[in-house]
């Protein structure tokens, strides 16, 4: 059975009606949902998904207690050696909703390097992905590494880059690393400046 990640960037606060109607079928569909439970995309699809009092969400957290759970739905608590409030207590959490999901949608506000890594992430395990890419108003279907490594080449900034390249890097399962701009992409093409 299809289940979904949804997240996104802690800037995204407001849903834009595309992002809004894909909830809408994913709702009709009655697909298992998972999300964080940060300040921004998260909270706010939680927000639009317990307006529709729709039930079939769960939420992740990490440590004990959720920061956002709109809908009082279920909550699963993923423990983490980190210290609080770090970027590392907080990747647990995204990584166990990317085992649990069979397909992600995440939105994206074309800053952000945690949602990039969520993105990464599925596709390492050969989820598909659908990301609103806000800045562009527009949805981008990513379904193998070969689409990351154009998508990444293309849409984020060197600086980004390099902070999704170090994130990536300091994961232990091993994530693929970004091809660097030159070189010759997973499809056997080369990436142009």
């Amino acid at each position: 059975m299809t289940k979904v990640f949804i997240g996104g960037s802690r800037h995204v606060s407001r849903l834009p009606t595309p992002v809004r109607g894909r909830l809408d079928r994913i709702m009709e569909k009655a697909l298992p949902v998972v999300i964080g439970d940060a300040n921004g995309a998260d909270k706010a699809i939680q927000t639009y998904l317990s307006a529709h009092d729709y039930r079939n969400v769960e939420i992740f957290c990490a440590g004990n207690t959720a920061r956002n759970n709109v809908g009082h739905w279920q909550l699963r608590k993923i423990s983490s050696g980190a210290r609080r409030g770090t970027l590392d207590f907080y990747t647990g959490k995204d990584r166990a909703m990317t085992d649990e999901a069979t397909v992600g949608l995440m939105l994206w506000d074309g800053k952000s390097a945690g949602t990039l890594m969520n993105v990464l992430r599925l596709l390492n395990q050969d989820k598909k992905v659908v990301m609103y890419v806000s800045p562009n108003k527009q949805f981008r279907e990513l379904k193998s590494l070969a689409q990351w490594d154009e998508f990444i080449s293309t849409c984020a900034d060197n600086d980004l880059r390099q902070k999704v390249q170090q994130r990536a890097e300091a994961e232990k399962d091993s994530l693929p690393l970004l091809p660097q701009r030159g070189q010759v992409s997973r499809d056997g093409h080369g990436q142009h400046p």
